[in-house]
């Protein structure tokens, strides 16, 4: 299959690799940028918790890290786990792919609780973790590490989509799903974008295109790239 990822650079670059190696040809556009968010961490912590592998690329360059990463850190999945060890930090736990186990692996670990827990995040994102932990009696401080920054809607992809010349789209986040709806509208192609199959990490990723008149959405069964891909491997088969 022909495939478009629209996720930040590095990310749709090793998801194209996986995509490849399945035999299939991928279109990078990134319709987001990743940008890091310079921020205060000299407080005391009593672990640091992540939701996205780009929290942990974001602290790898700040003068904390050090500090931070000889604490426990808390993972959301297997991707954010292993950058977290990228940059340095040991004791990992891993959840398994979403805040409701997040939330519950922390319950039951219950960190240190003479510091509150280190919430690094993006600027945009799901859930309220930092409420959810506090009904478990576990502070929580979020701090705002790192920003998607919305990118123009590349002249490669309208044309793939004018053409005809991609079979799928792939959608790992809400706010990219969003900007992929308001980039084919300033280009004039909103149509085409929309009959197009999108393949969603999630339901409420999927909503932007639901909301904008896409029907051929499929959600995947699990919240990771591996369950992305296999979605395609069948669609291909």
């Amino acid at each position: 299959m022909r495939i478009v990822l629209t996720r930040p650079q590095d990310d749709s670059e090793r998801t194209a690799a996986a995509l490849r190696a399945h035999g299939h040809e991928v279109l990078i556009a990134p319709l987001l940028r990743i940008e890091t968010v310079p921020v205060d961490l000299r407080q005391r912590y009593g672990a640091v918790v992540i939701t996205s592998a780009n929290a942990a690329a974001a602290i790898a360059g700040h003068p904390a890290c050090a500090t931070l990463s000889a604490l426990a850190l808390f993972a959301v999945g297997k991707r954010s786990g292993d950058a977290a060890r990228a940059v340095g930090f040991t004791n990992i736990h891993v959840a398994g792919g979403d805040i409701e186990d997040l939330t519950r692996l922390i319950a039951e670990q219950r960190p240190d609780a003479r510091a509150p827990l280190l919430y690094l995040a993006g600027e945009d994102r799901s859930g309220d973790l930092v409420g959810d932990l506090a009904v478990h009696g576990i502070a929580a401080e979020l701090v705002v590490i790192y920003r998607a920054v919305p990118q123009p809607f590349p002249a490669e992809l309208t044309a793939a989509l004018q053409s005809g010349a991609a079979d799928a789209v792939m959608h790992f986040s809400k706010r990219s799903a969003a900007q992929y709806v308001t980039g084919a509208h300033d280009a004039g192609i909103t149509e085409k974008a929309l009959q197009i199959r999108h393949f969603c990490l999630s339901a409420q990723i999927a909503e932007p295109l639901r909301d904008a008149g896409a029907t051929r959405i499929v959600v995947a069964k699990r919240p990771d790239e591996s369950a992305m891909v296999a979605l395609i491997d069948q669609a291909a088969a």
